[in-house]
């Protein structure tokens, strides 16, 4: 059984940095592409960003570029979503997410992601 945990969520003010993580287990971490999407009150869940399994390809949604940085430690099992230059907008419930296939590039479509984390909910502020 494969376990998702995101933790690292909070209110922070505009502008200000949080970092997300998202413990594995169940499964060979090291193996599998991951990423990280959000959900806004009222809106449809969206992706924010991806790396793959070697952690050396990431890829980012428009509007999180330049300001979020994904990365993944294998020995810890864990993928982490820096954020820095927090904007209101941002407001949302973060999932982390991993790929169903072994081995891949990242990946963007929520259809090819088989196992997600409970959420974790970043509010900021203006």
């Amino acid at each position: 059984q494969v376990h998702l945990e995101e933790s690292g969520g909070g209110l922070v003010q505009a502008g200000g940095s949080l970092r997300l993580s998202c413990a594995a287990s169940g499964r060979t971490f090291s193996s599998y592409a991951m990423g990280w999407f959000r959900q806004a009150p009222g809106k449809e869940r969206e992706f924010v960003g991806a790396i793959d399994w070697t952690g050396r390809r990431t890829y980012y949604t428009d509007s999180v570029k330049g300001r979020f940085t994904i990365s993944r430690d294998d020995a810890k099992n864990t993928v982490y979503l820096q954020m820095n230059s927090l904007k209101p907008e941002d407001t949302a419930v973060y999932y982390c997410a991993s790929v169903r296939a072994p081995l891949r590039d990242y990946v963007k479509r929520e259809d090819e992601y088989d196992y997600w984390g409970q959420g974790t909910q970043v509010t900021v502020s203006s």
